[in-house]
């Protein structure tokens, strides 16, 4: 696309965001709720996009040759869009420095560390007071000297203009805030501001000429490290004939399927036959999508993500059978009901009934949050209506980013299976038609908790706090901290064969050496429990050189090929007051064929994947009694720290 002169060599992607709570509305570019994913996902994600084969491991990381230049926002604790009045222009996210180093800054410090990525975008929000673009702990401090950033800090759209408009930051002028954010370490505006008011702040002695130049440093050095003046020969000859070509498509058809998440399947309704099931009624709002199943960004024009072609559900199911379709709503908002008997006829006459339903860009979107998990409208109605009076098995099938609380459905004897699709892409129909008739074993798991409805009664998007607090009755967020009921928990999915499970325990004790001077660190610990003589250490203080292997047999003992996403936890030791239930530590998706087994194999850092952080923002190693899990519980084992 850049050779064709329709695209730039930077792009600001991934969003690595935490999905604090289901009712965001950027939650569709978000990879989930858990640091320790969307961190890896930032890595790959930035490595599929920079590295240029060979250059990986240049030593020299300032001219490391980049294929683009990817950009890891929005830098930090950003997850708040306009909710009840509150929007990101004015917000104050409160955040405790324990969650800081705990949950929303880790994705950002791989993205950095891990992924060598070459931008940096901070986020419109203050951050207990300061504007994140405007505060130099963040960008100079952390981004630059703690963490090495190798590239450019660019604010979000008009970021600089909100601190003057929006937060009224200090009462600044333009012209000082060009200079807050020039001497913080930000590089670059997306804006006006800087182009327009730069000049001013340098005549009124608020900015110097070596702040500029120091930003137009990161800025040059990036664009030659892309090829921008003489270009990259490995890619000089890509044109026309490498865009939208079959391997691009079945690569969007494959992200779809393996993306797709199976939460209910009674009775092995699913995979459908197409010997017994050739006239299908596809209903609901989401049946002929096209554009919805992008998401987020890509659907604009401006934009050089548009897919050459679309395959809806429609489409996808009619190479399976006879399609009556009916829309069922007029729209995602679902406000009338009208349309609601044509797919009630439908579903009477059908081998089978596929309804499609869930949200899209009106109800979850960039500057526009939710605030409730239910489905829009009467598409509760519609859904219990068809599902009432259909002949054959229903399906349902939600599109969606965030959670939708459908313990209706759940619980509804004739629905008999229920799928995650998320927005799946282009090739989404295909996709989906395909998992319900077999040809493909969906593997997904749902990488973010779903909450019950009243979850939103119980706490305001706007506090930022992860663990519960009783004198607010406030629940704790995502499946490390809260503890309540749930529609789906974080890591849920279903398969139409079934995995058995064999760990290889090569270790029980892990041996920690300290120096003659390290210090041991004091923890909080129930009344009911014994605490260790020296219960932890900071992570800090040790040189964090001690690995433990695990070694897990998954076995296939069903009739279908299929892969499994193989989840591994780590539990702190029991009695420790104000750490996480568990943590996400390994994960690996692996393709066992009926009958067959494979072994997966992890190897873990001591201090990263049992680590835990204390209320001020200590990274520690407790002593002690950890648990290692695998799975939901299918599998489990001890492991003791000891320190000597």
């Amino acid at each position: 696309m850049y050779n064709l002169g329709r695209a730039g060599l930077t792009f600001w992607s991934p969003t690595i965001n935490i999905a604090r709570d289901p009712r965001w509305g950027r939650i569709a570019e978000a990879p989930g709720e858990d640091p320790f994913l969307v961190g890896t996902y930032a890595v790959n994600y930035v490595r599929g996009l920079q590295d240029v084969q060979g250059t990986e491991n240049h030593t020299d990381l300032s001219s490391r040759p980049l294929k683009v230049s990817a950009c890891c926002k929005h830098f930090t604790a950003y997850d708040v869009e306009n909710w009840k009045g509150v929007d990101r222009y004015h917000f104050d996210a409160r955040v405790t420095e324990q969650d800081m180093e705990e949950t929303f800054n880790p994705p950002f410090e791989m993205c950095v560390k891990d992924g060598d990525v070459s931008g940096i975008m901070c986020s419109y929000n203050r951050v207990n007071g300061i504007p994140s673009c405007a505060d130099p702990n963040l960008l100079k401090q952390t981004l630059r000297q703690e963490w090495d950033l190798h590239g450019y800090i660019v604010s979000d759209c008009d970021s600089v203009s909100v601190m003057v408009t929006g937060h009224n930051f200090l009462n600044d002028t333009y012209e000082d805030a060009i200079a807050q954010t020039l001497r913080a370490g930000m590089d670059l505006d997306c804006g006006k501001s800087y182009p327009k008011y730069t000049g001013n702040a340098v005549n009124q002695s608020k900015v110097r000429e070596s702040d500029i130049d120091k930003a137009l440093e990161n800025l040059y050095i990036v664009l030659f490290r892309t090829g921008f003046f003489d270009g990259i020969p490995a890619y000089k000859s890509l044109g026309k004939n490498d865009i939208c070509t079959n391997k691009s498509i079945e690569l969007a058809t494959r992200a779809a399927k393996e993306g797709i998440t199976l939460l209910k399947n009674e009775g092995g309704t699913l995979p459908l036959s197409t010997a017994m099931f050739k006239n299908l009624a596809v209903v609901g709002p989401h049946a002929n999508a096209t554009i919805a199943m992008l998401g987020n960004y890509a659907f604009e024009s401006k934009h050089p993500g548009s897919p050459c072609h679309y395959t809806s559900p429609i489409d996808g199911f009619s190479t399976y059978g006879k399609v009556n379709y009916a829309a069922g709503c007029g729209d995602i908002a679902c406000n009338k009901t009208s349309l609601i008997p044509q797919a009630v006829e439908s579903a009477k006459i059908a081998d089978a009934t596929i309804i499609l339903v869930g949200l899209d860009l009106t109800v979850e979107v960039e500057k526009l949050d939710r605030v409730d998990l239910l489905l829009p409208g009467n598409q509760s109605e519609l859904i219990n209506q068809v599902a009432n009076a259909a002949k054959g098995p229903v399906i349902l099938v939600l599109m969606c980013a965030g959670g939708v609380d459908i313990s209706f459905a759940k619980n509804n004897p004739k629905i008999k299976a229920i799928l995650w699709v998320g927005y799946p892409g282009e090739e989404g129909g295909r996709a989906i038609a395909d998992v319900v008739f077999g040809l493909y074993n969906p593997g997904g798991r749902l990488p973010v908790t779903w909450y019950e409805a009243n979850y939103v009664n119980k706490i305001p998007l706007t506090s930022m706090q992860f663990r519960p607090d009783d004198s607010k009755g406030y629940p704790g967020r995502t499946y490390k901290f809260f503890n309540g009921s749930t529609v789906f928990p974080f890591g849920f999915g279903l398969s139409y064969t079934k995995f058995n499970y064999t760990t290889i325990q090569t270790l029980q004790t892990l041996p920690v050496k300290l120096g003659r001077h390290t210090h041991c660190h004091d923890l909080n610990y129930m009344a009911n429990k014994t605490k260790p003589t020296c219960p932890a250490v900071l992570s800090n203080d040790l040189q964090c050189g001690e690995y433990f292997k695990l070694n897990i047999e998954v076995k296939n003992v069903g009739r279908r090929d299929g892969s499994e996403v193989v989840l591994v936890y780590s539990k702190p030791p029991d009695g420790i007051i104000g750490t996480h239930f568990k943590q996400l530590i390994g994960f690996k998706r692996v393709f066992v064929a009926a009958g067959g087994r494979e072994v997966v194999n992890f190897v873990f850092n001591g201090c990263k994947s049992l680590g835990i952080v204390d209320y001020a923002s200590n990274r520690l190693l407790p002593s002690g009694g950890h648990t290692i899990i695998v799975g939901d519980g299918v599998a489990s084992f001890p492991l003791q720290v000891t320190f000597h």
